[in-house]
């Protein structure tokens, strides 16, 4: 469904402004808004190869330089395409932040019914995830407020996590969260700073011919802690996908205490926030998801520490 032109200020007309101020050599490429989106930046078509993209916020700016600057550093040893940055344009036009020419990427964003094998996709994106944390890290861009805190100990959402678990009552098994939330804060990192996307979703995977193609927005990368990376398991994998997943992309027990937290933070946060149906149910399912990885894992360990005691 395409998006209303104008969210955020931000419209067609802006944009063609910009452009010719900037970069007149592409003013005479028609631009289009794309038909999906994310709400952290405005997308437009700019002729056929080219796109261009506008943060709708403060919070979202600082992502234009950070991917302009490393971008081409992770690329070439990524298995899939990422996104390529021409051209990082300045604030005009009445527009305030940095802004970005990129070119554009073929694929579909990866549905279930676009993906031929969900456990092969599961073992591509945990490829992808090896292949960046082997990226060298040094200079990068520490985890902190432009990955909004995903890299760092999942403790600053402390707050926000107990009291989505509070506002939502019955809703929820307050007390299972709850437990799953403290065992995240308990596996404390002490690893080496790794690359990591930190928005592995659906959205932000292409695939062509059912297969991973391309992955885009890495306005969150960081380098961290990876836990956050993980979080896919359970938003988007289950069953044989998600054993894939992690079979391929390991990690200790304690990355993945800390991903159930991530996952689990995020899913409360929104399902106590929004009033669309559709929205409370794939976050209740994440929920769900969670909280049944959580038991099981502590099966499994209970049932260890019989077989040894």
């Amino acid at each position: 469904m395409l998006h209303t032109d104008g969210r955020a200020g931000i419209d067609a007309a802006l944009v063609r402004r910009l452009i010719a101020a900037q970069f007149p050599q592409w003013a005479d490429l028609p631009v289009t808004p794309v038909e999906v989106e994310g709400w952290d930046n405005r997308t437009y078509r700019l002729g056929d190869e080219l796109t261009v993209r506008l943060p709708t916020g403060a919070g979202y700016a600082p992502a234009v330089e950070k991917e302009h600057r490393w971008l081409p550093v992770l690329a070439p040893a990524l298995p899939v395409p990422i996104p390529e940055s021409l051209a990082m344009g300045k604030p005009g036009e009445g527009y305030p932040f940095n802004w970005s020419v990129r070119r554009w990427l073929d694929g579909e964003t990866a549905t279930p019914e676009r993906i031929a094998d969900l456990s092969a996709f599961a073992v591509s994106v945990a490829e992808f995830v090896l292949a960046l944390q082997r990226v060298d890290p040094t200079g990068g861009p520490v985890a902190g407020a432009h990955s909004f805190y995903r890299g760092t100990p999942p403790a600053h959402y402390d707050d926000a996590t107990r009291r989505a678990i509070d506002a939502l009552g019955g809703r929820v098994d307050g007390r299972r969260c709850t437990e799953v939330w403290e065992a995240a804060l308990a596996a404390t990192w002490d690893g080496q700073p790794v690359w990591f996307h930190a928005d592995l979703a659906h959205g932000n995977l292409l695939v062509r011919d059912g297969r991973l193609a391309a992955v885009i927005d890495f306005g969150t990368s960081a380098v961290g802690d990876p836990a956050c990376e993980l979080v896919i398991a359970y938003t988007m994998f289950t069953g044989e996908s998600r054993a894939a997943f992690r079979d391929t992309v390991g990690h200790d027990d304690g990355a993945w205490a800390r991903a159930r937290g991530w996952a689990l933070w995020k899913a409360l946060i929104v399902l106590a926030d929004t009033t669309d149906p559709e929205v409370a149910s794939v976050n209740l399912r994440v929920i769900d998801e969670v909280l049944a990885d959580h038991a099981a894992f502590s099966a499994r360990r209970s049932s260890g520490a019989a077989r040894t005691g």
